[in-house]
């Protein structure tokens, strides 16, 4: 799987980071999903080889605008692009009315039909690749976080087994693979002997913005790789009170060390982290050390435009 980063700024955008939003694909496939759709995000996909076409679905955590404000005009640009094919929005009701009303506002006509999924009531579904937990979270508006699980797992066959055996490549093996057992010379062999150990589904989850890891508990259990907030560090969160809203380094650290998630990916930090101290004392490397400090596993600040490689071991690789 691929995980592809096309902005990781959080309220407005910075010189070198686009507002949040998130693409995720197989690795050689063009189909391909998107999360969240802050302001500019277009622009950022004409950097990519990802295309509006090629798009099966966007997940959009919550309403806020740094999350949705470039959702119109991609809609659009899909349209002059000569999209055809049905594409699923799913997110909260308001995303609906938020499409609709500007629609009508702006008398802008799609050349393909919207199916918007409304996720206020729903709790699981699915799309081509994945099963989809939903997941409530804690912001100032109702925010989610979507939990992707690979399915349709296919075992592969012992190829050195089967060639050993003299079993014949062709419609044999196909069979084998589909798990029916076959007839060789009238003595039936068994499929489950000549296929490797089906591998685990691989386990995504992305979360919208969000004071509360705790709420992703039960969501955990065989994760491979976690996509987070850390908006600030703990100091700044602190300041903001009782409500913080938004999650700091050292709360989503913590609450990977103390669960074992073997990949933590932070993204959507405020403008205020720059890459050198601008005069206010901070800068993203902040973020980082925190996070190091309070977390054991892979830890990873993403850039706009990275790209990592989680592979069939669960582990994750930038390329």
């Amino acid at each position: 799987m691929e995980l592809i980063f096309l902005g990781t700024s959080s309220g407005v955008p910075t010189k070198t980071r686009n507002v949040y939003s998130f693409a995720f694909k197989y690795i050689n496939s063009k189909s391909w999903y998107m999360v969240d759709c802050g302001e500019g995000t277009q622009h950022q996909l004409l950097k990519t080889n990802l295309s509006l076409n090629n798009l099966s679905a966007v997940f959009i955590t919550h309403v806020h605008g740094d999350h949705l404000y470039g959702l119109p005009g991609l809609l659009a640009s899909a349209t002059m692009y000569g999209r055809e094919e049905p594409l699923k929005i799913i997110g909260p009701n308001a995303v609906k009315e938020y499409i609709e009303s500007t629609k009508e506002l702006t008398q802008t006509r799609f050349s393909y039909e919207i199916e918007f999924i409304n996720i206020d009531e729903k709790n699981k579904l699915e799309v081509n690749d994945f099963n989809v937990d939903i997941v409530e979270l804690s912001h100032r508006v109702s925010s989610f976080g979507f939990c992707f699980t690979e399915k349709d797992i296919t075992q592969k066959l012992d190829v050195k087994k089967l060639e050993k055996n003299g079993i014949p490549k062709g419609p044999l093996w196909g069979k084998i693979q589909s798990g029916e057992d076959i007839f060789v010379d009238g003595k039936q062999l068994k499929s489950c002997d000549y296929l490797l150990k089906r591998r685990e589904p691989r386990k995504v989850i992305v979360a919208g913005d969000n004071d509360n890891p705790l709420l992703l508990k039960k969501h955990i259990n065989s994760l491979d790789v976690l996509v987070h907030e850390a908006t600030y560090t703990n100091d700044i969160a602190e300041d903001k009170g009782e409500i913080p809203q938004h999650c700091s380094a050292k709360k989503i650290a913590s609450f990977s060390k103390e669960n074992s998630i073997p990949n933590l990916i932070l993204t959507h930090f405020s403008p205020r982290y720059q890459e050198k101290d601008k005069g206010n004392g901070l800068k993203i490397d902040d973020i980082k050390e925190e996070g190091l400090m309070n977390y054991n596993g892979n830890l990873i600040l993403a850039n706009d435009f990275d790209r990592f490689i989680l592979n069939a071991k669960g582990e994750v690789v930038k390329t």
